[in-house]
């Protein structure tokens, strides 16, 4: 039997709260500075989202596995796409979101905080099927998941005041631009052989790219399973 949600949510030993707070202590010495965000990744249960046996490094700041040659972003990333994407053009509450590659739902969870919906779009369905179950746990109520090619996106849904990708593109999907709002950012890993945090605002006549930091992310590909 399942612990309650609140037992599980808060953890015990390397999953403490105080565990957290060590980890939170790490992210302001690594330069995130958005108090809202790092208070949100304090309060997701980062190790309800991998399996048992690596519960115990759940806070550590690294990525790890989570089946079929995925992984969970490690703290600083989650905390850092998600400092980067509230810094545009729309503001630090979004009204819709557009989150390519859930995963086991970890940024999905993060991100839920700050926007009116989470449209989430993930290839493994097996993969999907456990992000459902993480954030129906969590009440994460405003997240929308979907099994569908993230290249895509959801037009139906668009505009997007914010587009995030948790996957390598080796250039910017065309369609996901176009289903950015005016004054909308994308925060995305690209590059091949290297790979670089990068951000693109949305203006009323352009696009503008930045690029940041060096990152490791896997490949985004377009098939389903």
């Amino acid at each position: 039997m399942r612990p309650p949600v609140t037992q599980r949510s808060q953890g015990i030993g390397m999953t403490s709260m105080r565990t957290r707070t060590r980890m939170i202590d790490r992210l302001r010495e690594q330069g995130i500075k958005d108090e809202e965000v790092l208070e949100a990744v304090a309060q997701t249960p980062r190790h309800i989202f991998i399996e048992e046996a690596l519960a115990s490094r759940a806070y550590e700041d690294n990525a790890l596995p989570i089946g079929h040659g995925q992984t969970i972003s490690s703290p600083y990333i989650v905390a850092r796409m998600t400092e980067l994407l509230l810094q545009g053009g729309c503001g630090t509450h979004l009204t819709k979101v557009l989150e390519i590659g859930t995963g086991c739902g970890y940024q999905t969870a993060v991100l839920s905080k700050f926007a009116d919906e989470i449209y989430s779009v993930e290839r493994i369905g097996p993969l999907l099927l456990k992000a459902r179950g993480h954030l129906r746990e969590l009440k994460c109520n405003n997240a929308k998941l979907f099994h569908a090619d993230g290249n895509i996106g959801m037009a139906a849904a668009a505009p997007f005041d914010g587009i995030l990708m948790a996957a390598a593109a080796t250039r910017v999907p065309q369609g996901l631009l176009q289903q950015m709002a005016i004054g909308g950012r994308m925060v995305l890993p690209l590059g091949t052989a290297e790979q670089f945090l990068t951000v693109i605002d949305r203006t009323e006549k352009e696009f503008i790219e930045t690029r940041l930091e060096q990152v490791k992310f896997v490949p985004l590909r377009g098939d389903t399973i």
